[in-house]
């Protein structure tokens, strides 16, 4: 595995009624073909560190006086990204790459704030490789070149607003009407517990964020699924993990498709990494939830929303106007309704995956 010095450079942050006991249907999807549920069997499965770099202090290391406090002459391997990966007996589709957005890890994507399936599996289950990231400086992949500071701050609220999940009045989760959110109070807590620190940051509001050092690693990643499969990925990205997503089409060349899962936005039709995508004939899909439209005007998040959705309008339509591949799939005109920021999270995920599953077989080769 490769050893690459990365730098870095900073970004942005981003930030129902339908149940039948962990499968749901919206009517537009009755004719989709369900996630097997029946059993998972899993052919290979590891976890592995891509780039990154090494960096050596001055000075030679004493093993007599290990303890000494300088490190001297001594070495600390940060910035990687670490993956976790799953192969299905049965696989027939191409390699998935999932990346998390902000105070998020892998955990995101392999189950449910109610304990009920998550993509990972679901996407296996389909015949898809997953390969689930943690991010430089996040959760498995907590090594870092630059000292970050763990805010102790109650910000729980903050997030749940800026998700769109509802509002919190009393002391209590008030869902929007018809979400698709589980919001028993164990759930609740639940998800509140994914929330995950940035060991290299030290603003609570990601404006901090190190776009190029996630990027690089990510394409690093993306770089070894090709060395061990021989395939190409289709990268799905998350929020902030949009940005990264972008960028690192700049530094593989390994990049089957991109699905963007609700991004803080999209590249601007002058900018490098758009450049980039064009050039390389990425496919690229958007999904976006429910209540930007219809949200509450008195909320900073619904206008926030609406802004980052609009640029990923104004993405797809340049990019198809130049020949590429580009939706904006905006669910409740798909009839899928109730969905927060964790559509994939969502009591109707597994109506989602099928949608995202659609979408690749119909335009990734």
């Amino acid at each position: 595995m490769n050893n690459k010095k990365i730098m870095k450079l900073a970004t942005v942050l981003v930030a129902g009624m339908l149940l039948v006991t962990g499968c749901s249907r919206n009517a537009s999807n009755s004719t989709d073909t369900a996630v097997n549920t029946g059993a998972l069997v899993i052919a290979e499965q590891g976890i592995f560190s891509a780039g990154g770099f090494t960096v050596t202090s001055d000075g030679t290391f004493d093993p007599k006086d290990q303890w000494e406090e300088s490190g001297a002459g001594q070495t600390s391997h940060v910035d990687h990204a670490n993956v976790l990966y799953q192969l299905p007996e049965n696989e027939t589709g191409l390699p998935m790459v999932f990346l998390h957005g902000y105070g998020q890890s892998r955990m995101g994507w392999m189950t449910t704030p109610d304990g009920r399936e998550g993509w990972s599996d679901m996407f296996l289950r389909m015949g898809h490789g997953v390969f689930l990231v943690d991010e430089p400086r996040r959760g498995e992949a907590g090594m870092t070149s630059v000292s970050g500071e763990i805010s102790t701050k109650t910000l729980d609220q903050r997030w749940y607003t800026q998700f769109r999940i509802g509002r919190w009045e009393n002391g209590k989760s008030v869902t929007n009407e018809g979400s698709q959110f589980p919001n028993d109070e164990a759930s609740v807590d639940q998800f509140f517990r994914q929330m995950t620190p940035d060991t290299g940051m030290k603003s609570d509001m990601g404006a901090d964020f190190d776009n190029e050092t996630v990027a690089k690693a990510l394409a690093e990643t993306i770089d070894e699924v090709y060395t061990r499969t021989g395939k190409n990925s289709i990268l799905v990205t998350h929020s902030q993990g949009g940005g990264p997503g972008w960028t690192a089409a700049r530094y593989t060349d390994h990049i089957a498709a991109i699905v963007a899962i609700e991004p803080g936005g999209a590249p601007a039709a002058d900018s490098e990494d758009y450049k980039t995508v064009t050039e390389k004939k990425i496919p690229v899909t958007f999904y976006f939830g429910d209540y930007i439209d219809n949200g509450d005007p008195s909320i900073q998040a619904t206008g926030m929303w609406q802004m980052m959705r609009q640029a990923c309008y104004d993405f797809a339509e340049a990019y198809t106007a130049q020949g590429g591949i580009s939706t904006v799939v905006d669910l409740p005109k798909e009839g899928i309704t109730g969905n927060d920021h964790f559509l994939f999270q969502d009591l109707n995920n597994d109506v989602i995956a099928n949608h995202i599953e659609k979408w690749i077989q119909a335009n990734v080769k």
